[in-house]
């Protein structure tokens, strides 16, 4: 789903049940040089520093409890969905007044309460599944990656000579801003339409929720609500009308219209 501007408030309380926060980042951190460095990174570091990443993340935000409806409907709608390309999933609940879902490298999945106080069930399944697309086809790899030798965290990684480098708290939130409000390629988006409408075909979840799931975005879109995820799933990505005509088409095929 410019420069990043992660995780705006939303405006429209009488839109959207004001939650109890606002999604909590720390301000990324100024690098001195963004040159690239002949430095590389296996993809189990890139998932131990997604997971890290996460890990101050939960910390930092109001995780819904166990016992909440909000991690109850979760754990409801995402039951047997476990693995990814061999990727364990994992999910979770953010209590935050933004609209916004993510994935990353490790199989962290974490889902926004204003999100879900928008979406009906098979909605947010469409939703879901498509965050989960990036994590299968290594997109959110790729993107934390490029962030870790490129961007703001490049010397703090350097410097480690390969090993894990211990991040400070600033740049952890910094690393989370990427991973929140990663943006990805039209191929890529295609990819991970793709994926998640077989995701959750094959998983026994309805995947026509992603047409509608698009189309209440969509409508979203320019209007008094902002969200990054609305600005990351539509801006400067495929055309949405070609997005939802694309998951029509497919579940007619499926004879599932």
């Amino acid at each position: 789903m410019v420069k990043k501007i992660i995780l705006a408030a939303i405006m429209a309380v009488g839109i959207i049940p004001a939650a109890s926060a606002q999604f909590n980042l720390s301000k990324a951190i100024n690098s001195a040089s963004k040159a690239t460095q002949a430095l590389t990174l296996s993809d189990d570091q890139v998932a131990a520093y997604a997971k890290e990443s996460v890990n101050w993340m939960d910390t930092h935000n109001k995780v819904s409890d166990p016992d909440s409806e909000y991690t109850q409907r979760l754990n409801r709608l995402t039951e047997g969905l476990t693995s990814a390309d061999g990727i364990p999933l994992n999910f979770k609940v953010y209590e935050v007044i933004d609209i916004n879902a993510f994935a990353c490298p490790d199989g962290s999945v974490r889902v926004f309460s204003s999100l879900m106080d928008i979406m009906d069930d098979d909605e947010l399944l469409g939703v879901i599944g498509h965050e989960i697309g990036h994590v299968a086809k290594h997109h959110s790899k790729k993107q934390m990656r490029q962030e870790l030798l490129t961007g703001a965290l490049k010397d703090a990684v350097s410097s480690a000579g390969g090993k894990m480098a211990a991040l400070t708290d600033s740049q952890l939130g910094s690393l989370g801003q990427a991973l929140a409000g990663a943006k990805y390629s039209q191929k890529q988006e295609k990819e991970a339409d793709d994926f998640g409408y077989e995701f959750l075909k094959s998983n026994g979840k309805n995947p026509l929720g992603m047409v509608s799931a698009f189309q209440k975005l969509q409508s979203l879109e320019g209007g008094d609500v902002q969200s990054s995820y609305i600005s990351k799933m539509f801006s400067s990505h495929p055309d949405t009308a070609e997005r939802i005509k694309r998951m029509t088409d497919r579940a007619k095929k499926d004879k599932l219209l």
